[in-house]
């Protein structure tokens, strides 16, 4: 596997361990649709809450936030309402995203962005 592919699996499993010590119910993890994905699909307080986890070694380029963009919140539109209807789920839906920073879990910096941004809407 790809060092990248490996940094990005590691910054997943982070932020699920975060996410179930906040008190998050994980009930999907790398769900796929084709060529789109769902890094994290977790449920609290009644709320489905879609999870992007982005990770970098550190913000010398940007902010792993910053790399999801305009293209990114569209397949994740698009996946979340597919994921939604096959699994039959009427529940409020929320757009999180997990900021990992570092290369192991003794120097890394987590960053949980609540409603980090809003789904994109087709005409």
């Amino acid at each position: 596997m790809a060092q990248h592919n490996e940094l990005g699996k590691w910054g997943e499993e982070v932020a699920a361990r975060m996410l179930t010590e906040k008190g998050y119910r994980i009930i999907a993890r790398d769900w796929k649709d084709n060529h789109k994905d769902l890094d994290i699909v977790a449920v609290t307080d009644d709320c489905l809450v879609i999870v992007e986890v982005k990770t970098r070694r550190n913000n010398d380029y940007m902010a792993p936030e910053q790399a999801v963009d305009y293209r990114k919140i569209k397949n994740i539109t698009l996946a979340a309402n597919k994921f939604i209807k096959m699994n039959c789920i009427d529940l409020p839906i929320r757009f999180d995203i997990v900021a990992v920073t570092g290369t192991n879990d003794e120097n890394c910096v987590i960053d949980h962005i609540e409603d980090a941004f809003m789904p994109y809407m087709f005409r």
